[in-house]
């Protein structure tokens, strides 16, 4: 329909209207960011990368972002399930392999990631955990959609063993399009880079939201307090050396009292 401005009908002048995509025109009317979190571990099961990526959705909604979490079934926890703030978290019914992480085969959760991108518009995707098979698959669709992709890697892997070979083989192909990636460490950041062979300009380090002042003993009292860790019970998280440890401090004590 012919539109005359001012001079038509009494009516207000046009505004200057733009070719846009469907995805660009809804996120430029809300102005808000569409982003998909994904990964293997969530709640209910216990960890940091589960309270991490509960916690950041929490700070980006608050911000006005639309935030969901797409993560596998855990036993009866199935379909959409609503959290705080609205946090939708779709369990999608995969099956799980090994850890808590299911088995990647790429194809079997197209559909799936497919319909809840389109359906909730998302135009960001966050994967967390290179030891997550549905992150891998999660940015291998989101790539082919022509979306924007980030991982962050929490933990830190070795090069010599068979599954960390492989995974590291894994972490080269799935990373080799994507549009940034995230560490938790400096540290992490050489280890990732060495293990995707990674260019560092895409790299960046977001260090954990820990104050070590809270963490720091009293010099004064070194000989009666006591150091708690709180940590998984696994090997990467160097419970052999708290074990070792430990032990040390023990016999130290048992030594020093008299008999």
């Amino acid at each position: 329909m012919a539109y005359k401005g001012e001079g038509g009908h009494g009516q207000p002048p046009s505004a200057t209207l733009s070719k846009v995509s469907p995805g660009s025109l809804y996120t430029r009317r809300t102005h808000t960011r569409n982003i998909c979190m994904a990964s293997d571990f969530f709640y209910p099961n216990m960890g940091g990368v589960e309270s991490h990526i509960y916690q950041l959705p929490q700070c980006l909604i608050g911000r006005g972002d639309k935030v969901i979490i797409v993560i596998h079934a855990y036993g009866n926890r199935k379909g959409i399930r609503y959290l705080t703030n609205d946090l939708k978290v779709y369990f999608l019914p995969l099956k799980v392999m090994y850890n808590q992480s299911m088995a990647m085969t790429l194809f079997h959760s197209l559909p799936l990631l497919k319909c809840i991108f389109v359906q909730e518009r998302v135009t960001i995707i966050h994967s967390h955990s290179s030891f997550s098979a549905m992150a891998y698959d999660v940015l291998f669709h989101a790539k082919t959609m022509g979306l924007q992709t980030v991982l962050t890697d929490h933990p830190l892997s070795g090069f010599a063993k068979v599954h960390s070979v492989l995974t590291n083989k894994l972490l080269t192909v799935s990373l080799c399009d994507a549009s940034r990636i995230i560490c938790v460490s400096y540290t992490s950041k050489e280890n990732t880079v060495l293990r995707a062979a990674l260019i560092t300009e895409i790299v960046s380090v977001i260090p954990n939201a820990v104050d070590p002042t809270d963490f720091t003993p009293d010099p004064f009292r070194r000989h009666d307090s006591i150091t708690i860790v709180v940590s998984r019970l696994v090997y990467r998280k160097g419970t052999n050396l708290l074990t070792a440890t430990s032990t040390s401090w023990v016999q130290a004590i048992l030594l020093s009292q008299p008999p």
